[in-house]
């Protein structure tokens, strides 16, 4: 992984590599699933105890939804599945760094730990444009690691952007 940005972070032992790469590889299945339905991308799990508690995908422009972002969903599911709206000592995995909307959401349900793909220069609010885990003043802090993959994350969204501009799309669409 590229970015990791916790002080008290330390290096993930192989077998933590092998289970990140796992359950990024769904995240990504996820982000193809959101593709097919001409959304951005973008897939999410959340992990507890080496277990699948909730999954989401990119899906705004088919359920008129700003906050429909894989995260949002994930979070939604995980919640509804554990009968609690906080999911402390849970991991979310994301092929795109979340965005300040989802990083909101991830503070309020006190997720431990976010590992990402693609760090996003536009809106990444996990150190690309922001990096709201080290503000001090806000109340939950997780661990950041991103770069998982990255290079599938980011080949995803190029292929959706470009067969985009081919089409003359626009990306308010």
């Amino acid at each position: 992984m590229a970015i990791s940005r916790n002080d008290s972070a330390t290096s993930t032992p192989a077998a933590g590599l092998e289970a990140d790469a796992r359950f990024m590889r769904r995240a990504i299945e996820l982000a193809r699933q959101a593709q097919e339905a001409g959304e951005v991308p973008v897939g999410a799990v959340i992990v507890l105890d080496g277990a699948i508690i909730g999954e989401g995908w990119n899906h705004p422009i088919g359920s008129v939804d700003a906050s429909a972002h894989a995260e949002m969903g994930a979070i939604r599911a995980a919640c509804h599945k554990l009968g609690n709206y906080r999911l402390p000592g849970a991991t979310l995995y994301v092929t795109l760094e979340p965005c300040v909307m989802c990083v909101g959401a991830i503070m309020h349900a006190r997720i431990a730990r976010i590992v990402y793909g693609a760090a996003d220069s536009k809106t990444g609010a996990c150190g690309s444009v922001v990096d709201l885990f080290a503000e001090q003043r806000l109340n939950h802090h997780a661990v950041v690691e991103g770069g998982l993959l990255a290079e599938e994350s980011i080949a995803l969204l190029r292929g959706f952007f470009a067969a985009r501009r081919t089409r003359g799309e626009s990306a308010a669409s």
